[in-house]
C-alpha cells in the first residue's frame, strides 16, 4: 500500500467523521438516528474504490471500538458496537466496499457523464444503502427484540434520505473522478 493509499483512506475516515458533527434526528419510534455518516460511507465507496473504501469504514469502526465519539452525537466505545444500531454502523465497512466495487465496474470505464453519474448513484445506493440496511436491520430486529418485519418497516423512514445522499456521492464522485481519477480501473 502507497502513502496516497494511506492518505486517501484517513481523509475519508475524517470526513466521515466530520458529517457525524451534524446534529443526528431522532425519529422517536426507532432508535436509529438520521445522520449524514452514511453520505461519508457512500463517498468512501465510489472516490476511493472497494478496498481503499472498505478501510476507510474499517479504521473508522476501530476508532468507534477503542471509545472516541467519533459517531453522530459524539457516540463512541464498545457499548456503541454492542446496541442496537451497531449492525448499520459494522455495515459501513461492506457498505463501502460493495459501493467502491460497483463503482469500480460500472463507473470507472464510463466515458459519458451521465451514465457515470448514474452508475456512480446505482454504486452508492447499492452499497451504501442495501449492503448498510442488509446488516443493520436484522441486527436491530435482534438487539431491540422487535421483530424483523418491524424493524424493517421503521427503516423504510430513512430510505428517502439515503437516496438524496447517494445522489450527492454520485454527483461529488463524477467531479473528483474528472479532476483527479483515483478510482481503479477494472
Amino acid at each position: 500500500m502507497k502513502t496516497q493509499d494511506i492518505v486517501l483512506i484517513a481523509l475519508f475516515t475524517a470526513i466521515t467523521v466530520v458529517l457525524g458533527l451534524m446534529p443526528p434526528i431522532t425519529l422517536g419510534f426507532i432508535p436509529v438516528p438520521i445522520t449524514l455518516q452514511t453520505l461519508g460511507v457512500m463517498l468512501a465507496g465510489v472516490v476511493l474504490g472497494a478496498k481503499r473504501g472498505g478501510l476507510a469504514m474499517l479504521l473508522l469502526v476501530l476508532l468507534v471500538a477503542i471509545g472516541l465519539p467519533v459517531l453522530a452525537g459524539g457516540r463512541g466505545g464498545l457499548g456503541v458496537l454492542a446496541g442496537p444500531t451497531a449492525g448499520f454502523v459494522l455495515g459501513w465497512v461492506p457498505g463501502a466496499f460493495v459501493s467502491g466495487l460497483l463503482a469500480e465496474r460500472l463507473a470507472a470505464a464510463e466515458k459519458r457523464p451521465a451514465r457515470q453519474v448514474v452508475a456512480f448513484f446505482l454504486a452508492a445506493a447499492i452499497g451504501g444503502i442495501g449492503v448498510v440496511y442488509a446488516v443493520g436491520i436484522p441486527w436491530l430486529a435482534f438487539v431491540a427484540g422487535i421483530g424483523f418485519k418491524k424493524a424493517a418497516l421503521g427503516s423504510l423512514a430513512f430510505v428517502p434520505g439515503d437516496l438524496a445522499k447517494a445522489v450527492v456521492a454520485a454527483l461529488v464522485a463524477r467531479g473528483v473522478h474528472r479532476a483527479y481519477p483515483v478510482l481503479p480501473g477494472r
